[in-house]
């Protein structure tokens, strides 16, 4: 605990939800709607990751949207019911006892203190989500949504029938090459190494495809065409050569970083950094819960999350009323 944070005043909810994407914000919300006091703490744009996408179609009931107002609608919705949405950062979470100081009181509060504020809640909800790793390549995030995307099941279909390319060498790039050559006419698939991390079978069901062309021992050096993307610059890593590629888009997939460091105290995290929760999104301490991309689990996306944020608002609830 930091200086003199101790002697703050901390204002107490039933529910605290550490971040403020799709599954934050339904978990706010239906936690609100079975009258729980909840309160959603997000240290950067309401709507989490999906909020840089300029449109999102394949939410369910929605045809078109654009990720921004689709956080927007959310937060609305959930506010509608009580629910209260701060912009602010969380320096740390704990385990506190009820009565401060009597450990064997049995009943433990969460403490959440952020930059200018301390907050206590029965149950905690961790929605962090996780960030797509970048390339680190000049103009890559002035062309994000512009042909260059992370989520190849998300944005794939709006390049139908053109020629992309995907990077990366594991599952996460294996599958979107593989899913993308179903729907383009042509697919590269571009790694740094000579071989591939993911399933050797997936490389070689892809490789077999005329319309994908593997490009090995490569990396991107360079994106081409403004207002949006026209191309990529690929350099061969062992003979030095460059390429220029005409694509429409580019589909990064090296990984994601999910950011629960701080949370280990309260939770066992994977190899991966990942929150190891079941599909009831129970963690091992009582009252705190895991929603959303933070979650160990293999599909990542809206309509997961959402799901997932359900489920633990809905178990946050009953803990809560037994607390």
């Amino acid at each position: 605990m930091g200086e003199n944070e101790n002697t703050k005043a901390a204002e107490s909810f039933d529910l605290i939800i550490i971040g403020g994407g799709t599954a934050g914000l339904t978990a706010a919300l239906y936690a609100a709607r079975a009258g729980v006091s909840v309160l959603v703490l997000e240290s950067g744009s309401i709507g989490g990751q999906i909020a840089v996408s300029p449109e999102v179609e394949n939410y369910p009931g929605i045809p078109k949207i654009s990720g921004a107002e689709l956080g927007m609608i959310l937060k609305k919705q959930a506010e509608s019911f009580g629910a209260i949405v701060r912009l602010e950062s969380v320096k740390y979470v704990e385990n506190v006892p009820e009565v401060e100081g009597d450990e064997a009181c049995g009943r433990m509060l969460k403490r959440v203190a952020t930059r200018r504020h301390l907050y206590t809640s029965k149950a905690l909800i961790l929605a962090t989500g996780a960030a797509n790793r970048r390339l680190g390549v000049a103009r890559e995030q002035e062309l994000t949504g512009s042909g260059v995307s992370y989520c190849a099941v998300c944005d794939g279909a709006f390049f139908r029938g053109k020629d992309v390319a995907v990077v990366g060498g594991g599952n996460t790039a294996l599958d979107d090459a593989s899913y993308l050559a179903d729907i383009c006419s042509k697919v590269y698939l571009i790694h740094r190494r000579d071989e591939f991390r993911g399933n050797p079978e997936t490389a070689e069901k892809l490789s077999a495809k005329p319309q994908v062309e593997m490009v090995m021992s490569s990396q991107v050096t360079e994106l081409l065409g403004s207002p949006v993307l026209t191309g990529i610059s690929v350099e061969n890593r062992v003979t030095g050569e460059v390429r220029q590629i005409p694509v429409s888009a580019l589909f990064v997939a090296v990984g994601q970083q999910p950011q629960n460091e701080m949370f280990r105290s309260l939770v066992d995290l994977t190899p991966g950094g990942y929150i190891a929760a079941g599909e009831d999104c129970m963690t091992r301490t009582p009252g705190v819960f895991a929603a959303g991309d933070c979650r160990d689990k293999k599909v990542r996306q809206l309509t997961t999350a959402a799901s997932d944020g359900a489920v633990a608002a809905l178990a946050a609830a009953d803990y809560i009323r037994s607390f």
